[in-house]
């Protein structure tokens, strides 16, 4: 029994190691120690707004590598107390191994993220499409998912742009979500969602509606994507004060058009028209860059008007009447309870999503 505890260690160690190479690891420490040592330099602060990109960017890369640190050292001390263990331990040493191939189980899907962007936040905006009120409350039920997915993620989550609509629910919202990977898994939520039910505002009639997620990386350090200024046409307008409301309308609200696009994104909610600028310049940014992944160019000066797809492309049916069921249309996972996949249940879609890529 202790030989086979031994064993299954050697495996699990074997694969941590082959892991941490894979990931390199031994690279990423390499760029924490620097980015530790810039931090370190009192002159950084001159500058907050690019320290606190750099601490970020920090915080980010410990945030990969500690889990793996922390689970090779484990796994190394676990096997040397085995080692000089009696018999009657061997129990608790079952336990234990098992907690580490649990973790294991857990961090390795780090491997299944491969993009540029994957390991940064995400910038989720949500638009309601065809359906009238009901396509506007399911882009709320659409919102509140991914904020309780993040919730229950231990990812930071905030709304950042919100626009209600007149009877129920939201004509779009953008949410930005932090966290170690948080583009990497959201990703795959970028298409045309459908929603099949009895109507909550036509009484028994059977309603279809269509809600757009569009998932971004986010992009927050201006120096990542170089935007030439005269591509940039860039309106000033009045707007509600914090959180859109109808009071203390300033002239701070901001909208920016990419003239070779014709994408286009405008922020009201910040407090200022500074804020406003910085917040959807960096939507802009990951606008561009997921418009470069999708038409599959190099540079941004290759990009073509008019060719997002969008609209094209549905990815999800949440059904509730008259059957439940929740099925991607890509990978054909499928989930029964549409009611705990609309409470933030989205890991099995995101992960089936990553194996079916690789």
């Amino acid at each position: 029994m202790k030989d086979d505890l031994a064993k299954r260690l050697d495996g699990l160690r074997a694969e941590v190691d082959l892991a941490r190479a894979k990931l390199d690891l031994a690279g990423l420490k390499k760029e924490i120690v620097a980015l530790e040592v810039k931090l370190a330099q009192p002159e950084i602060w001159n500058d907050p707004t690019h320290a606190q990109s750099v601490a970020k960017k920090l915080s980010e890369l410990k945030n990969q590598v500690d889990p793996w640190e922390v689970l090779s050292t484990q796994a190394h001390d676990l096997s040397e107390l085995l080692n000089i263990a009696d018999d009657e331990m061997i129990p608790e040493f079952d336990g234990q191994i098992a907690a580490l191939e649990a973790d294991l189980a857990k961090l390795k899907q780090q491997l299944l993220f491969t993009g540029q962007y994957d390991s940064g936040g995400a910038i989720i905006r949500l638009s309601a499409g065809v359906g009238g009120d009901d396509a506007q409350d399911f882009t709320e039920m659409l919102e509140r998912m991914y904020l309780r997915w993040a919730e229950k993620s231990d990812l930071s989550a905030k709304i950042i742009e919100r626009s209600p609509g007149e009877t129920a629910g939201v004509k779009t919202s953008v949410i930005e979500i932090d966290g170690a990977f948080s583009y990497g898994k959201l990703r795959s939520e970028n298409g045309v969602h459908r929603l099949v039910r009895l109507s909550p505002f036509n009484a028994e009639s059977r309603e279809t509606s269509f809600a757009l997620v569009e998932v971004l990386p986010k992009i927050d350090a201006p120096d990542a994507v170089k935007i030439d200024d005269k591509d940039l046409k860039i309106d000033v307008y009045r707007s509600g004060g914090h959180g859109g409301q109808s009071v203390n309308t300033t002239d701070s609200a901001v909208r920016i058009t990419h003239l070779p696009t014709g994408t286009v994104v405008a922020i009201q909610n910040e407090r200022s028209q500074l804020q406003n600028k910085e917040k959807a310049m960096e939507i802009l940014r990951g606008k561009l860059v997921a418009l470069q992944m999708e038409q599959h160019v190099e540079n941004l000066s290759d990009l073509r008007a008019g060719e997002s797809a969008a609209w094209g492309q549905q990815i999800r049916n949440y059904v509730l009447h008259p059957y439940k069921l929740v099925k991607d249309t890509r990978t054909k996972y499928e989930e029964t309870d549409p009611d705990a996949v609309l409470d933030g249940e989205i890991d099995g879609f995101i992960t089936a999503y990553l194996e079916n890529k690789q």
